[in-house]
């Protein structure tokens, strides 16, 4: 029985690889979370406890790092700080805990011979024009845009280091724009959701034209097992699903999902530096390894994700206000 370390465990993508993990494995999971405003234990709460186990701790921590590091067989790495407008406020967590966190993992890995797993993002590669056939592929040059952008593409650069320089036996995935249960109401599908939930318009960022990939978070949790069991050493891996949409068609589709009129929405000033089109190329991960996602209909997923947060307000609503209140401060 393999024993995992997931950091970020109690965030949102992370939170999902942990279910996905006790439901179709036998592993052991330790999850190292710092508890940041987008960590939340509710996340983990309805899971066995002969099966988790969860420390309070910082990925910086080198003692940390390293005494959970050598009692693990391998480290699925999830912790980020991942919101791209408090990157632009600012950037110091990011550079802390992307960068500073990866390494001290990564030095923990080679100290002990343990097996690393190194989740990012799309976001490295920058974007791609609205009118482009093109999808990002694991050879397209990175291109950061932000703070955390490039932050994570600077982790992922540490990670192919550590490979080559001191033969670390990690893998690579930068993944498309997640959604699904227990995603913080930061982010924009939630967000338009729980608005919805409590009779407020939704917002949209300028014309709604930027395009993003969606993927369903227990389809990236089901890649990156894949890629943890079969994956090549020193590889990267793109994880997407085929589900390009512009933000206003999915604005729209979550209204007329919930009963309401598609145009109930509002516009709002657009993001500063906002990436216009991301798009996964993933036919290396399904020829190499097999993988197809589950959630292949994107209006089926997101049937799913509205049901989600209709039934759990226990779990959005202490933190929906304070979110409401910092877009109000920057107009959005």
């Amino acid at each position: 029985m393999a024993r995992l370390l997931v950091t970020g465990g109690a965030g949102f993508i992370g939170s999902n690889f942990v279910h996905h993990v006790v439901e179709h494995t036998d592993h052991d999971v330790t999850v190292l979370d710092k508890l940041t405003y987008a960590g939340n234990l509710a996340s983990l709460s309805d899971l066995p406890e002969d099966r988790l186990r969860f420390v309070h701790g910082d990925i910086a921590d080198a003692a940390v790092a390293d005494e959970l590091v050598a009692a693990s067989d391998a480290v699925v790495h999830y912790a980020a700080e991942s919101h791209n407008d408090n990157s632009l406020d600012d950037p110091h967590p990011f550079l802390h805990t992307n960068l500073v966190g990866t390494f001290t993992l990564l030095e923990a890995a080679r100290k002990h011979g343990t097996r690393l797993h190194h989740i990012s993002t799309d976001e490295v590669y920058g974007d791609l024009a609205l009118d482009d056939p093109a999808k990002f592929t694991e050879a397209t040059p990175y291109n950061p845009s932000s703070p955390y952008s490039s932050t994570k593409a600077g982790s992922d650069l540490l990670v192919r280091a550590w490979v080559r320089s001191f033969g670390v036996a990690a893998t690579i995935s930068n993944c498309s724009n997640n959604y699904g249960p227990y995603q913080h109401v930061e982010k924009f599908i939630p967000r338009q959701i729980t608005n919805v939930l409590r009779g407020v318009r939704p917002k949209l960022y300028g014309e709604g034209r930027n395009v993003r990939d969606w993927i369903h978070a227990d389809d990236h949790s089901s890649a990156v097992l894949a890629i943890l069991d079969k994956g090549r050493i020193g590889e990267t891996y793109l994880i997407g699903a085929d589900g390009e949409k512009d933000n206003k068609t999915v604005v729209e589709l979550i209204l007329t999902l919930m009963g309401e009129a598609p145009d109930a929405y509002d516009h709002v000033t657009d993001r500063a530096g906002h990436d216009l089109r991301y798009a996964i190329d993933s036919s290396k991960l399904a020829d190499e390894l097999g993988w197809r996602p589950r959630y292949q209909d994107f209006e089926r997923g997101l049937a799913a994700t509205i049901e989600w947060y209709r039934n759990h307000e226990d779990w959005w609503a202490p933190t929906k206000d304070a979110t409401e209140a910092f877009y109000a401060r920057l107009g959005q």
